[in-house]
Protein backbone atom coordinates (compact mmCIF):
# COMPACT_ATOMS: atom_id res chain seq x y z
CA UNK A 1 0.00 0.00 0.00
CA UNK A 2 2.69 2.45 0.52
CA UNK A 3 4.49 1.27 -2.47
CA UNK A 4 1.21 2.61 -4.24
CA UNK A 5 1.43 5.80 -2.68
CA UNK A 6 4.89 6.58 -3.48
CA UNK A 7 4.52 5.68 -7.01
CA UNK A 8 0.73 8.21 -7.03
CA UNK A 9 2.80 10.78 -5.38
CA UNK A 10 5.73 10.68 -7.73
CA UNK A 11 3.07 10.71 -10.85
CA UNK A 12 1.66 13.64 -9.07
CA UNK A 13 4.93 15.28 -8.90
CA UNK A 14 5.58 14.67 -12.42
CA UNK A 15 2.21 16.03 -13.62
CA UNK A 16 2.81 19.31 -11.53
CA UNK A 17 6.28 19.63 -12.83
CA UNK A 18 5.14 18.83 -16.73
CA UNK A 19 2.00 21.63 -16.01
CA UNK A 20 4.88 24.10 -14.58
CA UNK A 21 6.62 23.32 -17.68
CA UNK A 22 4.38 23.82 -19.93
CA UNK A 23 2.88 26.97 -18.14
CA UNK A 24 6.82 28.38 -18.92
CA UNK A 25 6.69 27.54 -22.51
CA UNK A 26 3.06 29.58 -22.81
CA UNK A 27 4.49 32.72 -21.20
CA UNK A 28 7.63 32.62 -22.98
CA UNK A 29 5.11 31.96 -26.55
CA UNK A 30 3.08 34.96 -25.35
CA UNK A 31 6.21 37.25 -24.29
CA UNK A 32 7.31 36.59 -27.22
CA UNK A 33 3.79 36.45 -29.58
CA UNK A 34 3.29 39.98 -28.00
CA UNK A 35 6.93 41.50 -28.51
CA UNK A 36 6.55 40.28 -32.09
CA UNK A 37 3.68 42.14 -32.16
CA UNK A 38 4.41 45.01 -30.36
CA UNK A 39 7.29 45.58 -33.20
CA UNK A 40 4.78 45.05 -36.01
CA UNK A 41 2.81 47.58 -34.52
CA UNK A 42 5.08 50.09 -34.72
CA UNK A 43 6.33 48.79 -38.20
CA UNK A 44 2.53 49.79 -39.49
CA UNK A 45 1.83 53.18 -37.10
CA UNK A 46 5.88 54.35 -37.32
CA UNK A 47 4.91 57.71 -38.58
CA UNK A 48 6.27 58.76 -42.00
CA UNK A 49 8.66 61.74 -42.68
CA UNK A 50 6.45 62.69 -45.44
CA UNK A 51 2.94 61.33 -45.59
CA UNK A 52 2.56 62.31 -48.94
CA UNK A 53 3.81 63.49 -52.30
CA UNK A 54 4.35 67.02 -51.64
CA UNK A 55 4.65 69.56 -55.20
CA UNK A 56 5.80 73.34 -54.72
CA UNK A 57 5.40 75.52 -57.58
CA UNK A 58 7.48 79.13 -56.89
CA UNK A 59 7.89 82.14 -59.27
CA UNK A 60 9.29 85.53 -58.73
CA UNK A 61 9.39 88.74 -60.88
CA UNK A 62 12.64 90.54 -60.07
CA UNK A 63 13.51 94.02 -61.14
CA UNK A 64 16.57 96.30 -60.51
CA UNK A 65 18.12 99.63 -61.31
CA UNK A 66 21.31 102.13 -60.45
CA UNK A 67 24.26 103.97 -62.29
CA UNK A 68 27.17 102.37 -61.30
CA UNK A 69 27.20 98.63 -64.47
CA UNK A 70 30.36 96.96 -63.57
CA UNK A 71 30.01 95.85 -66.83
CA UNK A 72 30.93 99.53 -68.22
CA UNK A 73 33.74 99.92 -65.61
CA UNK A 74 31.47 101.45 -62.71
CA UNK A 75 29.46 103.55 -64.56
CA UNK A 76 26.29 103.33 -67.06
CA UNK A 77 22.65 101.38 -66.19
CA UNK A 78 22.49 98.72 -63.94
CA UNK A 79 18.90 98.14 -65.35
CA UNK A 80 17.80 94.28 -65.24
CA UNK A 81 14.29 92.25 -65.46
CA UNK A 82 14.29 88.42 -64.26
CA UNK A 83 12.03 85.82 -64.21
CA UNK A 84 11.87 82.64 -62.01
CA UNK A 85 9.84 79.48 -62.25
CA UNK A 86 11.02 76.39 -60.07
CA UNK A 87 8.93 73.13 -58.82
CA UNK A 88 9.96 71.12 -56.50
CA UNK A 89 8.59 67.46 -56.01
CA UNK A 90 9.26 65.94 -52.78
CA UNK A 91 8.58 61.64 -53.00
CA UNK A 92 8.15 59.72 -50.18
CA UNK A 93 10.24 56.32 -51.17
CA UNK A 94 9.15 54.89 -47.48
CA UNK A 95 8.73 55.70 -44.21
CA UNK A 96 12.28 56.86 -43.71
CA UNK A 97 13.94 57.81 -46.84
CA UNK A 98 12.67 61.15 -49.04
CA UNK A 99 13.59 62.04 -52.59
CA UNK A 100 13.63 65.39 -54.09
CA UNK A 101 13.90 67.34 -57.67
CA UNK A 102 14.15 70.64 -57.92
CA UNK A 103 14.06 71.97 -61.48
CA UNK A 104 14.32 76.03 -62.06
CA UNK A 105 14.58 78.35 -64.85
CA UNK A 106 15.30 81.97 -64.83
CA UNK A 107 15.02 84.02 -67.89
CA UNK A 108 16.47 87.71 -67.62
CA UNK A 109 16.84 90.93 -69.76
CA UNK A 110 19.49 93.37 -68.87
CA UNK A 111 20.24 96.93 -70.15
CA UNK A 112 23.75 96.23 -68.48
CA UNK A 113 25.04 93.03 -69.77
CA UNK A 114 23.64 94.25 -73.26
CA UNK A 115 27.00 96.27 -73.37
CA UNK A 116 29.04 93.81 -73.06
CA UNK A 117 29.13 94.40 -76.76
CA UNK A 118 27.61 97.66 -77.05
CA UNK A 119 28.14 98.29 -80.92
CA UNK A 120 26.16 95.27 -81.85
CA UNK A 121 23.08 97.39 -83.32
CA UNK A 122 22.52 100.83 -85.42
CA UNK A 123 22.03 103.40 -82.24
CA UNK A 124 25.10 105.17 -80.54
CA UNK A 125 26.89 103.30 -78.06
CA UNK A 126 25.92 104.71 -74.75
CA UNK A 127 26.49 103.12 -71.19
CA UNK A 128 23.37 104.55 -69.73
CA UNK A 129 21.71 103.08 -72.94
CA UNK A 130 20.53 99.45 -73.53
CA UNK A 131 22.04 97.93 -76.69
CA UNK A 132 20.13 95.25 -78.68
CA UNK A 133 22.77 92.42 -79.10
CA UNK A 134 22.53 88.82 -77.81
CA UNK A 135 23.90 89.79 -74.71
CA UNK A 136 21.06 91.69 -73.13
CA UNK A 137 19.45 88.12 -72.07
CA UNK A 138 19.54 84.83 -71.61
CA UNK A 139 18.57 81.72 -69.30
CA UNK A 140 19.95 79.62 -66.77
CA UNK A 141 18.44 76.42 -65.81
CA UNK A 142 18.98 74.38 -62.76
CA UNK A 143 17.91 71.03 -61.81
CA UNK A 144 18.86 69.30 -58.25
CA UNK A 145 18.49 65.60 -56.96
CA UNK A 146 18.85 65.45 -53.29
CA UNK A 147 18.00 62.00 -50.68
CA UNK A 148 17.14 61.90 -47.31
CA UNK A 149 16.80 59.31 -44.53
CA UNK A 150 15.77 59.38 -40.85
CA UNK A 151 16.27 56.87 -38.54
CA UNK A 152 13.52 55.07 -36.65
CA UNK A 153 13.34 56.98 -33.85
CA UNK A 154 13.70 60.44 -36.25
CA UNK A 155 16.92 61.32 -34.27
CA UNK A 156 19.31 60.89 -36.94
CA UNK A 157 18.85 62.32 -40.60
CA UNK A 158 21.55 61.84 -43.31
CA UNK A 159 21.17 63.57 -46.87
CA UNK A 160 23.12 63.99 -49.90
CA UNK A 161 22.55 66.29 -53.17
CA UNK A 162 23.92 66.55 -56.61
CA UNK A 163 22.95 69.80 -58.45
CA UNK A 164 23.80 70.96 -62.04
CA UNK A 165 23.70 74.30 -63.94
CA UNK A 166 24.26 76.12 -67.05
CA UNK A 167 24.02 79.53 -68.42
CA UNK A 168 25.43 81.14 -71.33
CA UNK A 169 29.31 82.02 -70.08
CA UNK A 170 29.00 79.17 -67.55
CA UNK A 171 28.42 75.61 -66.27
CA UNK A 172 28.33 74.37 -62.66
CA UNK A 173 28.17 70.83 -61.36
CA UNK A 174 28.14 70.32 -57.70
CA UNK A 175 27.72 67.91 -55.08
CA UNK A 176 26.89 68.07 -51.27
CA UNK A 177 26.15 66.35 -48.16
CA UNK A 178 24.48 66.94 -44.62
CA UNK A 179 24.31 65.03 -41.45
CA UNK A 180 21.27 66.46 -38.25
CA UNK A 181 21.77 64.68 -34.89
CA UNK A 182 18.36 65.66 -32.35
CA UNK A 183 18.41 64.63 -28.78
CA UNK A 184 17.16 66.09 -25.69
CA UNK A 185 13.76 64.99 -26.55
CA UNK A 186 14.20 66.43 -29.50
CA UNK A 187 15.25 70.17 -27.87
CA UNK A 188 18.61 70.44 -29.20
CA UNK A 189 19.43 69.79 -32.47
CA UNK A 190 23.23 69.69 -34.03
CA UNK A 191 24.09 69.99 -37.72
CA UNK A 192 26.63 69.56 -40.52
CA UNK A 193 26.75 70.47 -44.08
CA UNK A 194 29.58 70.66 -46.59
CA UNK A 195 28.94 71.29 -50.69
CA UNK A 196 31.42 71.20 -53.52
CA UNK A 197 30.85 73.01 -56.57
CA UNK A 198 32.57 72.86 -59.30
CA UNK A 199 32.50 75.74 -62.12
CA UNK A 200 33.31 76.25 -66.06
CA UNK A 201 33.56 79.65 -67.18
CA UNK A 202 32.67 80.04 -71.19
CA UNK A 203 34.93 83.25 -70.58
CA UNK A 204 33.04 86.38 -72.88
CA UNK A 205 35.36 89.71 -73.17
CA UNK A 206 34.48 93.42 -73.48
CA UNK A 207 33.87 93.68 -77.60
CA UNK A 208 36.62 96.12 -78.10
CA UNK A 209 39.16 93.91 -76.01
CA UNK A 210 38.95 90.89 -78.53
CA UNK A 211 40.64 92.21 -81.19
CA UNK A 212 43.91 92.36 -78.44
CA UNK A 213 43.84 88.91 -77.78
CA UNK A 214 44.78 85.98 -79.10
CA UNK A 215 45.12 85.91 -82.68
CA UNK A 216 44.03 89.25 -82.84
CA UNK A 217 44.54 92.01 -85.33
CA UNK A 218 44.42 94.99 -82.71
CA UNK A 219 42.98 98.11 -84.90
CA UNK A 220 42.80 96.50 -88.21
CA UNK A 221 39.42 94.71 -86.72
CA UNK A 222 36.77 96.25 -88.40
CA UNK A 223 35.02 97.68 -85.18
CA UNK A 224 38.20 100.26 -85.03
CA UNK A 225 38.51 100.47 -89.41
CA UNK A 226 34.24 101.05 -89.28
CA UNK A 227 33.99 103.17 -86.41
CA UNK A 228 35.96 106.82 -85.14
CA UNK A 229 37.92 106.58 -82.16
CA UNK A 230 37.79 109.91 -80.10
CA UNK A 231 39.78 111.22 -77.24
CA UNK A 232 42.63 109.14 -77.19
CA UNK A 233 43.62 108.03 -80.95
CA UNK A 234 46.33 105.43 -79.76
CA UNK A 235 44.07 103.12 -77.97
CA UNK A 236 46.45 100.31 -76.54
CA UNK A 237 44.53 98.56 -73.77
CA UNK A 238 46.07 95.49 -71.31
CA UNK A 239 44.30 92.53 -71.94
CA UNK A 240 45.42 89.12 -71.99
CA UNK A 241 42.93 86.58 -71.94
CA UNK A 242 42.68 83.78 -69.19
CA UNK A 243 44.18 80.45 -69.64
CA UNK A 244 42.53 79.08 -66.67
CA UNK A 245 38.44 79.05 -66.76
CA UNK A 246 37.97 76.89 -64.01
CA UNK A 247 36.66 77.75 -60.53
CA UNK A 248 36.02 75.54 -57.29
CA UNK A 249 34.08 76.16 -54.03
CA UNK A 250 34.06 74.05 -51.48
CA UNK A 251 31.64 74.95 -48.50
CA UNK A 252 31.59 73.40 -44.60
CA UNK A 253 28.70 74.47 -42.54
CA UNK A 254 27.67 73.71 -38.66
CA UNK A 255 24.27 74.50 -37.15
CA UNK A 256 23.28 74.36 -33.38
CA UNK A 257 19.05 74.53 -32.37
CA UNK A 258 18.48 74.67 -28.79
CA UNK A 259 14.29 74.60 -27.64
CA UNK A 260 15.01 77.63 -24.75
CA UNK A 261 11.40 77.86 -23.42
CA UNK A 262 8.01 76.44 -24.43
CA UNK A 263 7.72 79.77 -26.40
CA UNK A 264 11.26 80.05 -27.44
CA UNK A 265 14.39 78.91 -29.97
CA UNK A 266 17.43 79.80 -30.39
CA UNK A 267 20.29 78.84 -33.22
CA UNK A 268 24.00 79.33 -34.26
CA UNK A 269 25.21 78.85 -37.35
CA UNK A 270 29.25 79.00 -38.69
CA UNK A 271 30.01 78.82 -42.24
CA UNK A 272 33.12 78.29 -44.67
CA UNK A 273 34.10 78.84 -48.11
CA UNK A 274 37.39 78.30 -50.10
CA UNK A 275 36.98 79.09 -53.80
CA UNK A 276 39.88 78.64 -55.61
CA UNK A 277 40.24 79.52 -59.83
CA UNK A 278 38.91 82.12 -62.25
CA UNK A 279 36.90 84.45 -59.73
CA UNK A 280 37.13 87.61 -62.09
CA UNK A 281 34.16 88.07 -64.64
CA UNK A 282 35.91 88.39 -67.75
CA UNK A 283 32.98 90.68 -69.27
CA UNK A 284 33.76 93.82 -66.87
CA UNK A 285 34.88 96.25 -67.95
CA UNK A 286 37.88 98.74 -65.77
CA UNK A 287 39.49 102.20 -66.54
CA UNK A 288 42.36 103.40 -65.21
CA UNK A 289 42.91 107.00 -63.76
CA UNK A 290 46.85 107.43 -65.35
CA UNK A 291 45.94 106.73 -68.71
CA UNK A 292 43.67 108.95 -71.56
CA UNK A 293 40.43 107.64 -72.33
CA UNK A 294 39.53 106.74 -76.00
CA UNK A 295 35.73 106.52 -77.03
CA UNK A 296 33.67 105.24 -79.88
CA UNK A 297 30.60 107.18 -79.52
CA UNK A 298 29.33 107.77 -76.35
CA UNK A 299 30.90 104.81 -74.91
CA UNK A 300 34.06 104.74 -73.36
CA UNK A 301 36.77 101.87 -74.34
CA UNK A 302 38.02 99.76 -71.67
CA UNK A 303 41.54 99.34 -70.59
CA UNK A 304 41.38 96.36 -69.15
CA UNK A 305 39.18 93.68 -67.63
CA UNK A 306 38.21 92.92 -64.04
CA UNK A 307 41.37 90.93 -62.59
CA UNK A 308 40.78 89.42 -58.73
CA UNK A 309 43.42 86.87 -57.12
CA UNK A 310 42.36 83.63 -57.89
CA UNK A 311 41.51 82.29 -54.06
CA UNK A 312 39.02 83.92 -51.74
CA UNK A 313 38.15 82.21 -48.12
CA UNK A 314 34.47 83.57 -46.66
CA UNK A 315 33.42 82.85 -42.85
CA UNK A 316 29.74 83.93 -41.64
CA UNK A 317 29.03 83.59 -38.27
CA UNK A 318 24.93 84.30 -36.89
CA UNK A 319 22.31 83.73 -35.11
CA UNK A 320 18.48 83.33 -34.99
CA UNK A 321 16.33 84.05 -31.94
CA UNK A 322 12.49 82.98 -32.45
CA UNK A 323 9.71 83.70 -30.09
CA UNK A 324 6.35 82.61 -30.49
CA UNK A 325 4.27 85.22 -28.12
CA UNK A 326 0.81 83.92 -28.97
CA UNK A 327 -1.22 82.14 -30.99
CA UNK A 328 -1.39 85.25 -33.21
CA UNK A 329 2.10 86.89 -33.04
CA UNK A 330 5.60 85.88 -33.22
CA UNK A 331 8.81 87.57 -33.66
CA UNK A 332 11.54 85.99 -35.89
CA UNK A 333 14.80 87.73 -35.62
CA UNK A 334 18.33 87.45 -37.11
CA UNK A 335 21.63 88.33 -37.02
CA UNK A 336 24.89 87.45 -39.15
CA UNK A 337 28.78 88.96 -38.91
CA UNK A 338 30.83 88.02 -42.39
CA UNK A 339 34.41 88.42 -43.73
CA UNK A 340 36.56 87.71 -46.29
CA UNK A 341 40.41 87.87 -46.78
CA UNK A 342 39.49 90.09 -49.81
CA UNK A 343 39.26 92.85 -46.95
CA UNK A 344 35.11 92.54 -46.72
CA UNK A 345 33.49 92.91 -43.33
CA UNK A 346 29.40 93.17 -42.98
CA UNK A 347 26.66 93.11 -40.89
CA UNK A 348 23.22 91.81 -41.09
CA UNK A 349 20.36 92.09 -39.50
CA UNK A 350 16.51 91.37 -40.26
CA UNK A 351 13.18 90.64 -38.17
CA UNK A 352 10.04 89.35 -39.25
CA UNK A 353 7.24 89.28 -37.08
CA UNK A 354 4.39 86.97 -38.53
CA UNK A 355 0.95 87.83 -37.70
CA UNK A 356 -1.95 85.20 -37.94
CA UNK A 357 -5.04 87.04 -38.26
CA UNK A 358 -7.47 84.31 -39.33
CA UNK A 359 -7.39 80.47 -38.84
CA UNK A 360 -6.01 80.43 -42.52
CA UNK A 361 -4.31 83.85 -43.29
CA UNK A 362 -1.32 85.41 -41.73
CA UNK A 363 0.59 88.35 -42.36
CA UNK A 364 4.53 88.82 -42.35
CA UNK A 365 5.99 92.15 -42.36
CA UNK A 366 10.03 92.68 -42.18
CA UNK A 367 12.73 94.68 -42.13
CA UNK A 368 16.70 93.46 -43.17
CA UNK A 369 19.33 95.92 -42.88
CA UNK A 370 22.90 95.50 -44.48
CA UNK A 371 26.54 97.10 -44.54
CA UNK A 372 29.77 96.12 -45.81
CA UNK A 373 33.42 97.29 -46.10
CA UNK A 374 35.45 97.61 -49.49
CA UNK A 375 37.11 94.83 -50.85
CA UNK A 376 40.85 95.60 -50.67
CA UNK A 377 40.57 95.97 -54.69
CA UNK A 378 37.70 97.46 -55.19
CA UNK A 379 38.28 101.02 -57.35
CA UNK A 380 35.42 103.50 -58.54
CA UNK A 381 35.36 104.68 -61.88
CA UNK A 382 38.86 105.54 -62.94
CA UNK A 383 40.02 104.72 -59.56
CA UNK A 384 42.56 101.87 -60.76
CA UNK A 385 46.12 102.50 -61.98
CA UNK A 386 48.16 100.29 -64.31
CA UNK A 387 50.40 99.79 -61.66
CA UNK A 388 47.70 98.30 -59.55
CA UNK A 389 48.09 94.17 -59.62
CA UNK A 390 44.28 93.70 -58.67
CA UNK A 391 41.53 95.82 -59.52
CA UNK A 392 37.59 95.68 -59.74
CA UNK A 393 35.37 98.42 -60.16
CA UNK A 394 32.16 95.92 -59.64
CA UNK A 395 30.38 98.17 -56.73
CA UNK A 396 28.57 95.02 -55.37
CA UNK A 397 32.66 94.95 -53.67
CA UNK A 398 32.36 98.24 -52.74
CA UNK A 399 31.65 99.70 -49.07
CA UNK A 400 27.96 100.34 -48.84
CA UNK A 401 24.56 100.39 -46.29
CA UNK A 402 21.54 98.68 -47.70
CA UNK A 403 17.98 98.70 -46.26
CA UNK A 404 14.89 96.32 -47.32
CA UNK A 405 10.90 95.86 -46.43
CA UNK A 406 8.97 93.13 -47.05
CA UNK A 407 5.50 92.11 -46.57
CA UNK A 408 4.24 88.75 -47.14
CA UNK A 409 1.13 87.47 -46.73
CA UNK A 410 0.12 83.36 -46.41
CA UNK A 411 -3.26 81.50 -46.66
CA UNK A 412 -3.27 77.92 -45.21
CA UNK A 413 -5.27 75.05 -45.88
CA UNK A 414 -4.74 72.09 -43.53
CA UNK A 415 -7.49 69.91 -44.85
CA UNK A 416 -6.53 70.93 -48.59
CA UNK A 417 -9.99 71.68 -49.75
CA UNK A 418 -8.98 73.24 -53.30
CA UNK A 419 -7.84 70.66 -56.13
CA UNK A 420 -5.99 70.83 -59.23
CA UNK A 421 -6.28 67.65 -60.59
CA UNK A 422 -4.94 64.99 -57.82
CA UNK A 423 -3.31 68.06 -56.05
CA UNK A 424 -4.80 69.82 -53.26
CA UNK A 425 -3.48 72.82 -52.70
CA UNK A 426 -1.79 73.26 -49.19
CA UNK A 427 -0.50 76.73 -49.01
CA UNK A 428 0.04 79.87 -50.84
CA UNK A 429 2.57 82.31 -49.78
CA UNK A 430 2.86 85.70 -51.91
CA UNK A 431 6.19 88.31 -50.47
CA UNK A 432 7.08 91.55 -51.65
CA UNK A 433 10.41 93.31 -50.80
CA UNK A 434 11.91 96.62 -51.40
CA UNK A 435 15.29 96.51 -51.45
CA UNK A 436 17.61 100.05 -50.82
CA UNK A 437 21.72 100.59 -51.28
CA UNK A 438 22.62 104.41 -50.45
CA UNK A 439 24.66 103.99 -54.12
CA UNK A 440 21.93 104.45 -56.77
CA UNK A 441 20.67 101.11 -56.94
CA UNK A 442 17.39 99.63 -55.83
CA UNK A 443 15.47 96.47 -56.64
CA UNK A 444 12.52 94.86 -55.93
CA UNK A 445 10.96 91.58 -56.36
CA UNK A 446 7.45 89.61 -56.13
CA UNK A 447 7.31 86.50 -55.09
CA UNK A 448 4.72 83.49 -54.89
CA UNK A 449 5.21 80.02 -53.57
CA UNK A 450 2.25 77.41 -54.30
CA UNK A 451 2.29 73.99 -51.87
CA UNK A 452 0.48 70.94 -52.84
CA UNK A 453 -0.09 67.82 -51.72
CA UNK A 454 -1.02 64.67 -53.60
CA UNK A 455 -4.25 62.60 -52.54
Amino acid sequence: MEGKLEEAAAVTNKTIKLKKIILIVCVFAFANSFAQTAQDTTKVYKKRVLETTEVDFLTSYYAQDGDNAAVSGGIGTEELTDITGTFVVSIPLNDDDVLTIDAGVSAYTSASSSNVDPFDDDSPADPFQASSGASSSDTWANLTGSYSHSSDDRNDIWSAKIAISSEYDYFSVGVGGSYTKLFNEKNTELSVNTNVYIDTWNSIYPSELRPFGENGNGLNNSLFTQNTITGNTNYTPRFNEFQDEGRNSYSLGLGFSQILHKNLQGSLALDFVQQQGLLSTPFQRVYFGDVADSFIDNFQLADAIERLPDSRLKVAVGGRLNWYVNEILSVRTFYRYYYDDWGINSNTASIEVPIKITGKFTLYPSYRFYNQTAADYFRPYEGALTTDEFYTSDYDLSEYTANQFGFGISYTDIFAKAHIWKLGLKTIDLKFYQYDRDTSFSSSIITAGFNFVMD
